[in-house]
């Protein structure tokens, strides 16, 4: 009989509310002021969301938003429907994340790139677990995590000098250059010892760490310094590979030595310390933190690598 009644109310209720999905976009066009970013963190085309809110104003019966050339704000009515519909959409985002986290896994999407996930993340899986056991993440390590966001990936961790501001973004890890070469090209009368040498070899980076070099030359204070030749590769394993076989000078990130052991490569100028321009970033979409699963990996993660 409960059953009955509850079903009948929910029908009552709903022939006097518009779709959910309209008042979606119109809180988030509220939130950002922007029909594009609200359609982006919504996976939605600008004009798709645009006629969502103009169902919604159809369905109230007015304008709930001030439209000028390249902006949208709320007006007074849209202030008000606002102001009513938040407290309610949060408990309903509370009960759905309720019931479905009662003894049920919770499952996060993850990109991360492969070498960061080997080294720095699942040894520690163990623990977290511990703390969450109904946290289960997927992970993913193809390439271009950030501009997937949303889009088969509930969050990242990204390896980036900045974060795209519309990201939310939290620095977790940075990393030092260390240059490492071949034994034999710090041995002998023609050993490569000083930085100013470097202009007589190949330099070895990682193609998605372009500004190694940069950064690291202007640390040693040879702002102008030419190498020989700069080869790229999109692999770290490759580019020590190439640098025990004597093909150049690999500038790389001391977490890609962590678990590398070759006694045909040595470090370069050991006594330079460079700080690298790029860090280890969490980022997500904003929308994203409303999920339980990416706001418990979150803070996970951030208490991991507080340290750093």
């Amino acid at each position: 009989m409960i059953a009955v009644y509850a079903i009948v109310l929910y029908e009552e209720v709903m022939r006097r509310l518009p779709s959910l999905a309209a008042i979606e976009a119109f809180v988030q066009v509220a939130r950002l002021g922007s029909i594009k970013a609200a359609a982006e963190e919504l996976s939605l085309s600008s004009p798709a969301l645009s006629r969502r809110i103009q169902s919604l104003e159809a369905f109230v019966g007015r304008p709930l938003f001030e439209r000028g050339h390249q902006s949208i704000r709320l007006n007074d009515d849209g202030e008000e429907l606002m102001a009513l519909v938040v407290q309610p959409i949060e408990m309903l985002g509370d009960a759905i994340e309720t019931m479905t986290s009662r003894d049920h896994v919770m499952r996060l999407r993850l990109g991360v790139p492969s070498l960061f996930a080997s080294q720095r993340l699942i040894p520690h899986f163990p623990a977290m677990r511990k703390v969450h056991p109904q946290l289960h993440i997927d992970l993913d390590t193809a390439a271009h995590a950030l501009s997937r966001l949303g889009d088969g990936l509930d969050c990242a961790i990204a390896l980036a000098g900045e974060l795209d501001p519309a990201l939310f973004g939290v620095r977790i890890y940075r990393d030092n250059i260390y240059t490492v070469g071949a034994r034999r090209l710090v041995q002998g009368p023609h050993a490569i010892t000083r930085p100013e040498q470097v202009a007589e070899m190949t330099v070895m980076i990682h193609r998605e760490l372009e500004e190694t070099f940069d950064a690291w030359r202007e640390a040693v204070g040879l702002p102008d310094l030419e190498p020989a030749a700069i080869d790229y590769y999109d692999s770290g394993q490759l580019m020590l590979e190439a640098a025990a076989q004597g093909m150049g000078i690999a500038f790389l990130h001391q977490n890609l030595l962590a678990d590398y052991s070759d006694e045909r490569l040595v470090p370069m100028f050991a006594d330079i310390e460079v700080r690298s321009p790029y860090s280890y970033w969490f980022a997500c979409r904003p929308r994203a933190l409303e999920s339980q699963p990416v706001r418990l990996f979150r803070d996970w993660l951030v208490n991991l690598y507080a340290a750093d």
